[in-house]
């Protein structure tokens, strides 16, 4: 399967009830969509870097210390099998997401938009903030569920 079309990088998160769980996902191709999951489906929205500057926009720390947090941007998967791979999100950021206000989104857009990983994708403010409310809205629904989210990330 050519994940990699014309530079994208597709971006799957998406919830779990556990890492096991999660990891499972590569065993089935096409990834959590095809898995039966709860999936936003993003592109060029990598689970590392960009998702670190979220959560330091979104949580009031600098992008290293939001990277530092445990299971921010963490491979599950095994290097040498992927891509792609599976990586966790912070339960730091989950639950900012899962709290935060439609207000509170609109006012993280901006900021968030403003970043170099997302200007380098084109990804204007108006995307930001649809991306930052469905991944508000899949944080939501993983809490009810006592799921965590996590991203399968084909290069």
């Amino acid at each position: 399967m050519g994940a990699r079309l014309g530079g994208m990088t597709l971006c799957d998160y998406f919830s779990a009830a556990d890492d096991r769980a999660a990891v499972a996902v590569l065993q089935t191709p096409g990834g959590p969509g095809q898995a039966e999951l709860d999936v936003v489906f993003l592109k060029n929205i990598d689970p590392v870097v960009a998702i670190a500057r979220l959560e330091a926009i979104m949580t009031g720390c600098t992008r290293e210390e939001a990277g530092e947090r445990p299971r921010s941007g963490q491979l599950l998967s095994e290097p040498e099998d992927g891509p792609p791979f599976v990586v966790s999100l912070s339960d730091t950021l989950v639950d900012a997401l899962a709290t935060a206000t439609r207000d509170d989104l609109a006012g993280f857009a901006e900021p968030w938009s403003m970043t170099d990983e997302l200007r380098q994708t084109g990804v204007g403010i108006e995307d930001t903030t649809a991306v930052l409310e469905n991944l508000a809205g899949l944080a939501q629904r993983a809490r009810a569920s006592d799921q965590r989210l996590y991203c399968w990330w084909a290069l």
